[in-house]
């Protein structure tokens, strides 16, 4: 493949129609067309030095359907703030080499996007100076993963960027309703636990994908769940006594030796 300058392109699997569409620059590495070009997610810069901080919010963002990045200081996050056009940045103010108030400074000098800061300091006067300079909202450390996503979703909804997406599968002779949270098979309402629906759920949204065990507990039980890979194994064995021969246009199938799918015929 030949780049916009015919010259031949580092990214074999992005076409010069992709570029071209995507508005992305021939210019920038091969790791932000790539992600540029493909992602249809609501995109999140976190911006946070602590470690174990980012990789915290990066695991459960990821993990509600958000592609992110992570910057580990303020330079870093307005060398990739331009190439990754975030919808949304968490921006901690505690930062090296440039702190999030110039970080945040930079940004408002031409971009209205969303910034939430995040900051040890709980004092009225540092929330009021972040929102006086163009914070849309403010999360003080040590906070809870659910808070950060409640503030992210009700952020977004403001600036019209984050619909609500109906949470409902529809297949031959069964309805999955995680916004009820209803388990239909052939018409009829079965009682299941949450954590089942949530299970078929998972993995009827991704037809014919196969799920190892280990993913399906960090994805559906949580990062933080520490039960043993069996759990999942029972779970299984609990939706298949509900939907044994229901259908023969799907079944949950067994991967010997990987883990376990939604198979759809002729999907």
């Amino acid at each position: 493949m030949l780049s916009l300058d015919g010259l031949p392109s580092p990214c074999d699997n992005i076409s010069i129609k992709t570029w071209e569409v995507r508005g992305i620059s021939p210019g920038f590495p091969c790791e932000y067309q790539e992600r540029q070009a493909v992602s249809v997610a609501r995109k999140v810069l976190i911006v946070e030095d602590d470690t174990n901080i980012a990789e915290l919010m990066n695991l459960y963002l990821k993990k509600e359907g958000y592609d992110t990045m992570v910057a580990g200081d303020g330079a870093k996050a307005l060398e990739l703030y331009p190439l990754f056009r975030p919808d949304l940045v968490l921006l901690d103010i505690m930062l090296p080499i440039l702190d999030g108030w110039g970080v945040l400074h930079k940004i408002r000098e031409t971009d209205s996007t969303p910034i939430i800061l995040l900051t040890a300091k709980g004092e009225t006067i540092d929330k009021v100076s972040g929102l006086e300079m163009g914070a849309d909202d403010y999360i003080v450390k040590p906070f809870e993963m659910k808070e950060v996503l409640a503030r992210i979703h009700a952020v977004l909804r403001r600036f019209g960027e984050d619909e609500p997406k109906a949470k409902k599968l529809v297949f031959d002779g069964l309805v999955v309703n995680l916004d009820s949270y209803e388990l239909e098979v052939r018409g009829k309402r079965v009682d299941t636990p949450p954590k089942e629906l949530e299970l078929l759920f998972h993995l009827a949204s991704s037809p014919n994908r196969v799920f190892t065990r280990n993913q399906l507990l960090d994805e559906v039980w949580g990062f933080d769940y520490f039960g043993d890979s069996r759990t999942v194994d029972v779970h299984i064995k609990r939706l298949r006594e509900k939907l044994e021969n229901v259908s023969d246009q799907w079944s949950l199938k067994t991967v010997w030796g990987v883990g376990y799918k939604f198979e759809v015929r002729g999907a």
